[in-house]
C-alpha cells in the first residue's frame, strides 16, 4: 500500500495567542475552527508573552530593539508552522503520541461510496470509503492538509502496531457537520489478488485465508495482499477507536484571493484535497458573503479521471455545486475504460482536457489562475501532452511555462 501525502493549502487564519483559530474576513483560505489542544495554547502563550518582552525593552532601550526582535522571533509554537508568513496547525499528535478519535456515522456520505464493476480479481480493487472520524476540536486542520493514521498491524515489515500511513483530508476545516469537530478520509481499500499471469511479489493471506471484508469481497481461492492500513479504514464502523496524527502536509495552497481561478486535476481518491476545496468554496456557511452569496467570486475547474463510472466519487455534490452555481463551477470526467475521444483513444484527464486546450491556456495565462493536480504521476506527462503544442505557438516551452507557474505558486502538485 502506497502512502500518500497531500499537501496542505495554508491559512489565511492566524492561531492566536490564546490558541485560537481566528477567522480573517474577505479571505479564502481557511474557515473557522474550534481551540487547539492545550500544548499548541501554551506554545502560543509562550510567543504572547516572550513578545510582550519584546515590547517593553524596544520602549525602554531603543538601542536593544534589534536583539530583542530577533530573540523573541526564535521561539517556536509547538503545533504550529509558519507558511508563507501564515500560521497553521502543524504535527499536534505525533505516531508516539496520537489523537484517539471515534468513527462517527456521517449521513452526506455513507461509508462505501464506489459500485463493484465484477466479481473477477482484477476488479478487486474496487471499493472507495468516505470514513469520519470525531476529533472533539483537538485536531484542527486547514483544507489541503493530511493526517496519519495507525492501524493495528502487523504490517508488511511485520511491525506492530502498523507504521503510519498518510492520507489527504477529503473534508473541509469545519467537517461534513460544520461544526469543527471531525475529520473525514476518502479511502481506497487495497486488495491485490494473485492470477496465474499476474503473480504476488508481497501477499498476507495464503489461499483459504482471505475472509470476507465489510463490503463482502473476499477471494479464498487466491494468495491475497491486503493494504493493512487501507483495510484497517475501510472496514470501520461507528464507534471504533482510531489513531490520528498530524496534521501536515505543505504543498497545496488555495490563494487568498477570493477571485482566483481553480484547476483541479484529480485521479480516483486524488479528489480528497479538491473536494476539501469544494465544501468550503459552495457548500459551507463560513464561505458565504454577508449577502448570501459566496465569497469566492472566481471560476473552479474540476477533472477527474477514473477506470470507470462506478468508480465516480462525489458526483452527486458536483451536479449540485453545478445547479447552484453554473457560472463558477464546472466539472468534467475522463472514465478511462469507458469512453473514448473522436480519434478513438481511452479517456484520460488530457484527453478530455485536450478539448477544452484553448480555454484551459487563456485561463492559465491569468496570473489570478491556479492548477491543483493530485494522483498519479501520469497526470504531469499528460499536461505537457496537451499544452505543448499550443505553447509553442505562443513562442513558448510547457515545462518553462509549468516551471514559472511553480515559481510564482501557482501550479501545485502532489502526485505518485
Amino acid at each position: 500500500e502506497i502512502p500518500r501525502v497531500t499537501g496542505v493549502q495554508t491559512c489565511a487564519l492566524p492561531i492566536s495567542a490564546i490558541g485560537e483559530v481566528v477567522l480573517q474576513p474577505g479571505s479564502l483560505r481557511g474557515s473557522e475552527g474550534g481551540p487547539l489542544p492545550s500544548s499548541a495554547s501554551t506554545g502560543a502563550q509562550m510567543v504572547a508573552s516572550t513578545l510582550a518582552v519584546a515590547v517593553v525593552a524596544v520602549l525602554g532601550a531603543r538601542v536593544t530593539k534589534k536583539s530583542v526582535t530577533c530573540r523573541a522571533t526564535a521561539v517556536k509554537k509547538k503545533g504550529v508552522r509558519v507558511v508563507e508568513g501564515k500560521e497553521i496547525p502543524w504535527n499536534l499528535f505525533s505516531p508516539k503520541a496520537p489523537y484517539q478519535g471515534k468513527v462517527v456515522k456521517n449521513k452526506v456520505q455513507e461509508h462505501t461510496i464506489t459500485k463493484p464493476n465484477s466479481d473477477a480479481p482484477g476488479d478487486a480493487n474496487w471499493e472507495t470509503a468516505h470514513v469520519t472520524f470525531d476529533h472533539g476540536g483537538n485536531v484542527p486542520y486547514i483544507e489541503g492538509q493530511s493526517i496519519g493514521i495507525i492501524a493495528p498491524g502487523p504490517d508488511k515489515k511485520g511491525e506492530t502496531p502498523a507504521k503510519i500511513r498518510l492520507y489527504s483530508i477529503g473534508s473541509s476545516a469545519v467537517g461534513d457537520f460544520e461544526d469543527s469537530k471531525t475529520v473525514s478520509l476518502c479511502v481506497k481499500r487495497v486488495v491485490d489478488v494473485e492470477e496465474e499471469k499476474w503473480p504476488l511479489k508481497h501477499f498476507n493471506r495464503e489461499v483459504g485465508e482471505d475472509k470476507p471484508d465489510k463490503a463482502g469481497t473476499h477471494f479464498p481461492n487466491n494468495k491475497v495482499y491486503r493494504g493493512v492500513c487501507s483495510n484497517h479504514i475501510c472496514d470501520m464502523n461507528v464507534g471504533d477507536d482510531v489513531l490520528i496524527t498530524g496534521p501536515t502536509g505543505a504543498e497545496m495552497l488555495l490563494p487568498e484571493d477570493p477571485n482566483a481561478n481553480i484547476i483541479m486535476l484529480a485521479t480516483g481518491t486524488g479528489i480528497a484535497p479538491m473536494r476539501s476545496y469544494m465544501r468550503l468554496l459552495f457548500n459551507d456557511k463560513v464561505g458565504e458573503a454577508a449577502d448570501g452569496t459566496r465569497k469566492f467570486k472566481g471560476k473552479a475547474w474540476l477533472f477527474m479521471g477514473v477506470p470507470y463510472a462506478n468508480s465516480l466519487l462525489y458526483d452527486d455534490e458536483h451536479v449540485e455545486y453545478k445547479t447552484k452555481y453554473p457560472d463558477q463551477f464546472q466539472y468534467d470526467y475522463a472514465i478511462s475504460r469507458e469512453q473514448k475521444n473522436e480519434a478513438g483513444q481511452k479517456m484520460y484527464i488530457q484527453t478530455k482536457m485536450a478539448e477544452y486546450t484553448e480555454e484551459l491556456w487563456n485561463l492559465m495565462q491569468d496570473s489570478k489562475t491556479h492548477v491543483y493536480m493530485c494522483g498519479l504521476k501520469g497526470m504531469e506527462q499528460g499536461m505537457e501532452e496537451c499544452f505543448s503544442e499550443i505553447a509553442s505557438k505562443n513562442n513558448l516551452v510547457w515545462k518553462d511555462f509549468a516551471k514559472q507557474m511553480k515559481k510564482d505558486h501557482r501550479y501545485h502538485v502532489e502526485v505518485y
